[in-house]
């Protein structure tokens, strides 16, 4: 059986989460799936700001090149921020996908009104960007944040477990969510927890796994042949540009 390669882009510079992301992965992948994960050489240790969006941005559009390059058939930006994630459909033609593009838009099919649970607060308007950008933003019924940064929030999995239940059920009795998503794929790890706490306690909700909701779409891209549109995603024109390395694609 020919296996379907996908690359899973960590869109940091932190190499540790590089293993423990693909092992999420691989818990759920098909067997007809070769994974893989990759890091950047440039960038930030977490994503938390429009800055490190803009850090990572030049880091994982290389990145999906070589993917591409190499054979995949789809790439994963695995960050609910999508650093870079318009402009790497622009660079390559295999599907790319954004965690919190898909899991929006699955979130959307699911329930009338959706909540995402961040973890800075200052992530907040960038998320509600991201929500007006994917035209959902009459979808969102609110973005909270648990205000534990990101490169802590395994450090105490059983108290982030808790902000991260009070925070859903807020989101769902006071703001009128009918499904949540977490808002870093850190975690995934928890996720499962937070749905089976909710509905012990009677709410009985969606809570997505943003990381598994984006290997699923890249599953059914590849299943169905099918990537983005070169009208809203046009390879960029040849000019002068300073980059990683020499690329056809993007050096005149």
């Amino acid at each position: 059986m020919t296996l379907s390669k996908i690359i899973i882009i960590n869109p940091t510079i932190t190499k540790a989460w590089n293993e423990e992301n693909l092992d999420v992965y691989h818990a759920a992948a098909g067997p007809g799936l070769q994974l893989g994960v990759v890091g950047l050489e440039w960038g930030t240790a977490s994503i938390e700001a429009r800055v490190d969006d803009a850090l990572a941005a030049p880091g994982v559009l290389q990145r999906a090149i070589e993917a591409e390059r190499d054979g995949a058939a789809a790439v994963i930006i695995n960050c609910m921020n999508d650093p870079g994630l318009l402009a790497a459909r622009e660079v390559v033609a295999i599907p790319v996908i954004g965690p919190m593009e898909a899991s929006m838009h699955l979130a959307a099919m699911l329930s009338h009104r959706f909540s995402i649970i961040t973890t800075a607060a200052g992530d907040i308007p960038a998320v509600e960007e991201l929500a007006q950008r994917y035209r959902m933003r009459q979808k969102l019924a609110s973005v909270r944040a648990i205000d534990i940064p990101v490169l802590e929030l395994l450090n105490d999995s059983q108290a982030t477990l808790e902000a991260m239940l009070a925070a859903a059920q807020e989101a769902v009795c006071q703001d009128g969510a009918g499904a949540i998503i977490p808002g870093c794929t850190l975690l995934a790890e928890i996720t499962p927890q937070v749905s089976e706490r909710l509905c012990a306690g009677g709410i009985q909700i969606p809570v997505l796994n943003p990381p598994l909701v984006a290997l699923h779409f890249a599953e059914m891209l590849i299943a169905l042949r099918q990537s983005h549109s070169r009208r809203a995603y046009p390879p960029p024109g040849k000019k002068p540009m300073r980059w990683f390395s020499p690329h056809p694609a993007l050096d005149a």
